[in-house]
Order: structure tokens, then sequence, then C-alpha cells
């Protein structure tokens, strides 16, 4: 991602969960109710790109002990006033995830993003990413992940910044191959599973994909 372009993206999400709280409503993805029946049970999960956090608040609720990401300050405070109104386990922290993530090597036994990886980063930053969340999971610990896909209705349309990504709305996202998905999860990874998931009304069209790390 550019500077800019992720410059520009950051600021239309602050306005964006400044504008509408609890945008994505209260209940969670799909994504996450499938993520938490595969993580171990009691596990910590480090959430990438938690928004307002209705996934994180429902990992928190389902006895996982949660690591809260997010670029925006503005929906990490709207799910830490949340988390605290019900006490329950979820830290939050400022994380931009085109830098090392501010966790430590082997320490969480599940990763979650919904839709972050496919923001508004170039291969080879998704590619980075990936390889710092082999770096914090634990031997065996899961990876489960969604990105819209190629076969999206909007792939193709609104701004082309190149790279298979294209700006709608005001929003830039990066549209996964299959191929990609599989790279991927090379080396140190088993790739567990990937399946279509369709969300919202137009509909998006999903990979949710699921991977372990090995060793």
């Amino acid at each position: 991602m550019s500077g800019e372009l992720g410059r520009e993206q950051r600021a239309h999400w602050e306005r964006t969960y400044t504008a509408y709280p609890g945008m994505y409503g209260e209940q969670p993805s799909e994504a996450a109710v499938r993520a938490a029946a595969v993580f171990a049970a009691g596990g910590e999960v480090l959430e990438l790109g938690a928004g307002h956090g209705r996934d994180a608040l429902y990992f928190a609720r389902s006895g996982f002990a949660v690591r809260a990401t997010d670029f925006s300050p503005v929906g990490l405070a709207q799910l830490a006033e949340r988390a605290a109104a019900e006490g329950l386990p979820v830290t939050t922290a400022v994380q931009d995830v085109r830098e090392p993530l501010e966790v430590a090597d082997r320490s969480v036994d599940g990763v979650f993003a919904h839709m972050l990886l496919c923001m508004a980063l170039s291969t080879g930053e998704i590619e980075a990413l990936v390889g710092e969340v082999r770096r914090v999971l634990r031997p065996g610990g899961t990876f489960v992940y969604t990105v819209r896909h190629t076969g999206d209705a909007h792939y193709g349309a609104g701004v082309a910044h190149g790279d298979d990504i294209y700006e709608h709305g005001g929003f830039a996202v990066h549209f996964f191959s299959r191929e990609l998905v599989g790279r991927l999860a090379g080396e140190g990874w088993e790739l567990v599973g990937v399946e279509g998931l369709e969300e919202g009304e137009l509909p998006r069209r999903l990979w949710w994909v699921v991977q372990r790390r090995v060793g």
C-alpha cells in the first residue's frame, strides 16, 4: 500500500467509525462463529482489524482471551468501552499491519482476520504480515482469515490502484485469487481448508481460509 493511499484509507475508516458507531451491528460475523469452532477451546486469540469489536466481543463471550488490534483508535475505543462494561477479557492495541506485530513470538493460540488482509495492502505487505502471523502463533496454532476474491462483483470496478487493488465507494480492496491463497500457505503452514462465503447485500464474495502453523 502506498504511503498516500494508506493515509487516505486510515482517515476514511476513522471518519466512518466516528460517523457510524457500531456500523457492523451487534451480531458476530459468520466467519467469527466458524472460527470459534476451529480454535482450541479456552485459548488466546489475536484479532487483526477488529474495528469496533463485534467479533472480538463474541470470542471473549465464548471463553477466549482476546487481543484486539486495529489501525483505528476510534473503533478500538468503542470496543474497549463495551468490553469493560461487560467485564470481558479483551485487551486492545493500535496496530498498523504494515509494521511488525507488537506481539511476542509463539504467544497466541489463534489469529483471526476478517477481511483485513484484503484491505489496501500490496502483495508483498500481505506476505510479510502472514509471516508475522506465523511468528506469533504457538506451534500447531491456527490462522483463520477471510478475503474478498476475484469472483466478487466489485473486482475490476472503481479506481484501479494496481496489484488487484480497486477502490469503490471510498474503500480500497485487494481482491485475492485462489493462487494467492495457496501461496500464503506455503512453507511452515498446513492449509486446512478453503471455502467460499458470502456476506452482505451485494453480496461480497469471500474466501474463508484456515491454515495451521507447522513446527
